[in-house]
C-alpha cells in the first residue's frame, strides 16, 4: 500500500468526525479510525464511533483508553462540574485541557507505525464552542512539532495535518457529509447524552448541531430526552 494513501483519521462519534471520515475516504485514502475512551461523561459516543467506522469500511478502528479524569479541569471528565445548558463567555467548562494535543500525538504515533503520511482531524473554527485546540494556529504549530519529533520527518517523509472542516460553518458541514453519504443518525454529539444514546437538547453542542441543520434545511435525526 503506497503510504500517501493511508491516513489516520481521529473519529469521536459526532458530526464533525463522521463528515471528516467520509472526506477522507472520498480522496481515496486507506482509513484507519482512532476513538478515545479518555474518562469522558458517557459511553455512547464510543459506540457511535464504531457505528460511522462500520458504515465508512475502515481497514481498522483502534480504541485508545486515557483517563484524563485524573487531571479533571472539565465537566467532561469531572462529574462534579456540571454541563452548561446556557451561552456562556469565554471558554467553555465543556473544554478539556490538552485533549487534541494528547490524541494528536497518539494518532502521530500510530500514523507512523502505519507509514501512514496524512492525519485527518474535524476541527471546526466557525460553529464551534471556542476551545483554543481548534484553532487553524494550533494545527500548524502541532504539524510542525509533529515533523521535528519523528522518524519520518527527520528523514523528509513529512506528514501532514488535514482539517477540511476548519473554515466551514456548521451548516456546510452537514451539506457536504449528506453528499458524501454521511448517515447523521449514527452519530452523537450532546455532552451529556444518556446510555441509549439520546441527546439532551440543552448543551452547547447539541445547540450548534440542532442550529446547523435547521440552516442547511436537512431534517435533524437525533433522537432527544424528552425534556
Amino acid at each position: 500500500m503506497d503510504h500517501s494513501k493511508r491516513a489516520v483519521v481521529l473519529v469521536s462519534g459526532g458530526l464533525d468526525s463522521a463528515t471528516c471520515l467520509a472526506i477522507a475516504k472520498s480522496k481515496g485514502y486507506e482509513l484507519h479510525a482512532m476513538s478515545f475512551d479518555y474518562g469522558q461523561r458517557h459511553r455512547a459516543e464510543l459506540q457511535a464511533a464504531e457505528r460511522v467506522s462500520d458504515a465508512f469500511g475502515v481497514v481498522d478502528h483502534k480504541v485508545v483508553k486515557l483517563d484524563m479524569g485524573t487531571i479533571g479541569g472539565s465537566a467532561l471528565t469531572d462529574g462534579d462540574i456540571a454541563v452548561p445548558e446556557a451561552p456562556s463567555e469565554g471558554i467553555p467548562v465543556t473544554y478539556v485541557p490538552a485533549r487534541n494535543t494528547v490524541f494528536l500525538a497518539l494518532a502521530l504515533g500510530w500514523a507512523e507505525v502505519l507509514d501512514a503520511d496524512r492525519i485527518f482531524i474535524g476541527v471546526n473554527a466557525v460553529d464551534y464552542s471556542g476551545y483554543p485546540d481548534c484553532r487553524p494556529e494550533f494545527i500548524s504549530a502541532f504539524e510542525k512539532v509533529a515533523n521535528l519529533a519523528t522518524k519520518k520527518g527527520v528523514e523528509q517523509h513529512n506528514l501532514h495535518i488535514e482539517t477540511p472542516l476548519i473554515d466551514l460553518t456548521k451548516a456546510e458541514i452537514i451539506k457536504q457529509g449528506i453528499t458524501l453519504g454521511v448517515d447523521y443518525g449514527l452519530t452523537v454529539s450532546c455532552y451529556q447524552a444518556d446510555d441509549d444514546g439520546r441527546a439532551c437538547g440543552r448543551c452547547d453542542s447539541c445547540r450548534l448541531r440542532r442550529e446547523g441543520f435547521e440552516a442547511a434545511g436537512v431534517a435533524d435525526p437525533t433522537r432527544y430526552l424528552s425534556v
